[in-house]
């Protein structure tokens, strides 16, 4: 009989196979579902994994979550699935993550795309950290629910035109996050700054932007892309900050035109 997966690891979904990895970070409202449409579309030889990061989905809660042990729980899952060297592809929160890990466990990072996220959480403004936290938990504070805040904030994360199913999934992967990891999250996000790292970043690197994207607009992004040695910058036309979901056919060939490119290297899994 098999031993149960240890509960530190996060729970993930997986499409395709093949020797060469790439792992998907999820944004703040999200879970492992808000790459259905892109796990499937990965070319030939990559196997796609999207993880329910901590507190989300099927993945347990952390004691204390930070930048640092989030980007722990990434490696933990990494190594349950016997994957030495893998693809980040971060969204949002999960950009921050991604160019965490790419800072303190360079030897596992292959490459980045670093998909409508920031280096930094406003700039290094504490008074807007401090405004942006108050805001945020203020419906907490009263006693709302990530789902009762998900139907009038999600349409801002769409350009003008969103397809309706995708509209719903986003609504839904918010409405099912528990207002405890929501406000984790939240006390989280505020404190990365990882802007002095970006020069340091060696690995092959793509900065994803979409057009109406109002949280990390594109000339954030370029300017990203910028001070990566080497990285390309891509926008996506007509898309807001979830152009996964509401355009998978674009955002997937980015995606794969990246991989593509990657060096072919030893097998990725041992």
């Amino acid at each position: 009989m098999n031993a149960p997966p240890p509960t530190d690891v996060p729970a993930c979904i997986e499409a395709g196979a093949g020797p060469d990895t790439a792992l998907f970070l999820h944004g703040i409202g999200g879970d492992s579902g808000s790459f259905a449409d892109n796990l499937p579309a990965l070319p030939e030889g990559w196997r796609g994994l999207a993880w329910d990061a901590p507190g989300y989905g099927a993945s347990a809660p952390l004691a204390e979550m930070t930048f640092e042990t989030l980007a722990a729980a990434a490696i933990r899952l990494l190594d349950a699935q016997r994957v030495r060297r893998a693809v980040i592809v971060g969204h949002s929160m999960g950009g921050m993550i991604a160019q965490e890990i790419a800072a303190r466990y360079p030897e596992r990072v292959r490459g980045l795309v670093l998909f409508a996220t920031s280096a930094s959480f406003g700039g290094r403004d504490a008074l807007f950290r401090m405004k942006f936290l108050a805001d945020r938990l203020a419906p907490l504070d009263r006693g709302m629910t990530p789902g009762d805040i998900a139907r009038p904030l999600v349409p801002s994360l769409f350009g003008p035109e969103p397809p309706p199913g995708a509209l719903e999934r986003a609504v839904a992967s918010m409405a099912a996050l528990s207002s405890a990891t929501y406000r984790q999250a939240l006390n989280c996000i505020v404190h990365f700054d990882r802007k002095d790292d970006l020069a340091r970043i060696a690995c092959p690197t793509l900065a994803l932007a979409a057009e109406h994207d109002m949280l990390a607009p594109p000339r954030t992004m370029e300017r990203m892309a910028q001070a990566v040695p080497g990285a390309r910058y891509r926008c996506l036309a007509g898309a807001g900050h979830l152009a996964n979901m509401e355009d998978p056919a674009a955002f997937n060939a980015e995606i794969g035109g990246f991989l593509q490119d990657i060096p072919r290297q030893d097998p990725d899994r041992t």
